[in-house]
């Protein structure tokens, strides 16, 4: 599935001089060093804030995994498929920089806004900025994801790369609350990586997806990433020409192609 546009490469190009005005590119670098290290091996501390501490890791989390996120929800809503009825409205819980909330609603309709919801007041600014960069009808507010009441009926509910920052009984308190939003015709979409110790969790939402008739999908694409995506990741010492993925969905999907079940 081709990925890769103009206008994804247009708003890469305005990320760079956004964040690489006041910092230079070995500060980007150290600061997505900083933030893989802390997503692999010490992921107790992002409740804590940890992974915006620092100028050079807000600006990583931006420029790089911003990115990053919104192609592999790109891919996994257009996998999915839209439907008949695509939703008139998606609510971004746990927004971050906005960009995943800004690939669903870019991919179903032209008129779809997007409420970010997000606790940290950095990454709701920067999600403001993302929706108007890119074109989109969408508001970020800062907030507590928990005590956000979730839509019905023709809506969308996002979920990404959220859900593991959240304590266990928070975490099932919301699986709940998804589940019903999705009985009240909602389209609930949770999106996550693919590795298994990032998300222990994970098999018991499959099943409770499962049981009321969602899916869950496995995603990988192979992608060529804009030049200075490309530099980042090598000089990070990552290696992302490939993305994966997985996702759970509940509510109206259409027939999109189908992607191996994993659970």
């Amino acid at each position: 599935m081709p990925v890769i546009d103009d206008g994804f490469r247009t708003w890469c190009d305005a990320l760079e001089r956004r964040h690489l005005a006041s910092l230079t590119f070995p500060e980007v670098r150290r600061g997505l060093q900083a933030l893989s290290s802390l997503y692999v091996e010490r992921r107790a501390r992002l409740d804590r804030g940890g992974a915006l501490d620092g100028a050079g890791k807000r600006a990583a989390f931006a420029l790089f995994f911003g990115p990053l996120h919104y192609l592999m929800v790109r891919t996994v809503v257009r996998g999915l498929g839209s439907g008949a009825r695509p939703p008139r409205s998606i609510m971004d819980l746990g927004c971050g920089t906005g960009a995943s909330g800004a690939a669903w609603a870019g991919e179903v309709r032209r008129d779809c806004a997007v409420t970010g919801i997000d606790r940290k007041g950095w990454a709701v600014e920067e999600a403001r900025w993302n929706y108007r960069a890119l074109g989109i009808r969408g508001r970020a507010v800062r907030g507590d994801l928990m005590k956000t009441p979730l839509p019905a009926g023709n809506k969308g509910i996002l979920l990404a790369y959220t859900a593991n920052e959240l304590e266990e009984a928070a975490r099932d308190d919301l699986l709940e609350r998804l589940i019903g939003a999705a009985r009240s015709g909602a389209r609930v979409l949770v999106v996550e990586p693919l590795a298994r110790s990032a998300a222990p969790w994970w098999s018991g939402w499959a099943d409770a997806f499962k049981s009321d008739g969602g899916r869950v999908d496995r995603w990988r694409v192979a992608v060529n990433l804009p030049e200075r995506l490309r530099l980042l990741d090598r000089a990070a010492g990552l290696d992302h020409r490939e993305l994966t993925g997985r996702s759970l969905a509940l509510g109206r999907w259409g027939e999109g192609r189908r992607s191996r079940d994993m659970e």
